[in-house]
């Protein structure tokens, strides 16, 4: 079976360093990359096709979610979050998972190296989930025109067909002479 090729991609130098450690403990991963940020990410993901990313939030350049964002446009591929940042119901969190982000491990605030090694067991298993997930590509609404507005989303009910479209009756519309009110 071939091993799980993984590309870590963090702004520190200890975590990248930890987390190839951990995934190239396992015998079933390899870590084929680690990038410091997300514009090397980009190249480095190009050449080595990894099969799940693990990716920071807070990075220069490029914040992890924008690089979510773009990746799961042009180039779908499992991630998992890593990052002090990313807790359970943390707004960050639920924003990458809306992204495409197949899961999260929160880094530790304290005792990082410590931290991520007793971690380990759970990252490598949410690697390994990653990587039997079907990631699609993000679809997102073009941007209206300038001084366009957005258009309005429709009413979820309307939208899955539940209920009957109705017409908009306007008294701007109607004729001058009066008649009975019309139900809509």
């Amino acid at each position: 079976m071939a091993k799980i090729r993984v590309v870590v991609v963090d702004d520190s130098a200890l975590v990248r360093s930890l987390l190839t450690e951990i995934i190239n403990r396992e015998p079933d991963m390899s870590c084929v990359g680690a990038a410091s940020d997300p514009i090397v990410a980009r190249e480095m993901i190009r050449n080595l096709d990894p099969d799940v990313i693990t990716l920071d939030v807070e990075m220069p350049r490029m914040d992890g979610i924008d690089f979510l964002s773009r990746l799961m446009r042009l180039r779908p591929t499992p991630v998992v979050m890593v990052s002090t940042l990313t807790e359970r119901g943390a707004e960050v969190t639920l924003k990458a998972l809306e992204l495409g982000a197949v899961d999260f491990v929160a880094k530790p605030k304290i005792g990082v190296a410590d931290g991520l090694r007793q971690l380990g067991a759970d990252i490598t298993e949410k690697i390994r989930t990653a990587a039997q997930a079907r990631v699609r590509k993000l679809v997102t609404a073009p941007s209206p025109a300038p001084g366009a507005s957005a258009p309005r989303a429709a009413a979820p009910a309307a939208s899955l067909g539940l209920c009957r479209p109705r017409r908009l009756c306007s008294s701007a519309l109607r004729p001058a002479a009066p008649r009975p009110p019309r139900r809509c």
